[in-house]
């Protein structure tokens, strides 16, 4: 792999891995139906085609829902999450500022 797309790579997973709580709740927000930890790593994969940990997955949603950001309950043998309306305030205020953030984000390399 060329120099390039070893950087690709290793920012994709930065910028991944630092926005993670931002892309469960958006993808949250788009789903209809609730989903679980085990959710949560699979979408992670096939969109980003990266393995995230489980337990950064776990970590993540209990702190979330210790937030008030999403809200868990069991699933026969699973715990599935959905937003809860602070986390729709949250991730509405986020797309709103989407112009602005990738502004941010473009600002890093000037």
């Amino acid at each position: 792999m060329c120099l390039e797309g070893e950087i690709l790579n290793e920012m994709r997973e930065r910028m991944v891995k630092s926005f993670l709580d931002t892309i469960v709740l958006t993808k949250l927000r788009e789903q209809d139906s609730p989903m679980s930890g085990y959710d949560v790593i699979t979408f992670i994969n096939k969109k980003f085609r990266m393995l995230v940990s489980s337990g950064n997955i776990y970590y993540l949603l209990y702190s979330m829902e210790r937030d008030g950001l999403i809200k868990g309950r069991w699933s026969k043998r699973k715990r599935v999450y959905t937003l809860t309306e602070k986390g729709e305030k949250k991730i509405k205020a986020i797309l709103e500022a989407k112009e602005k953030i990738l502004s941010l984000m473009a600002s890093l390399f000037v």
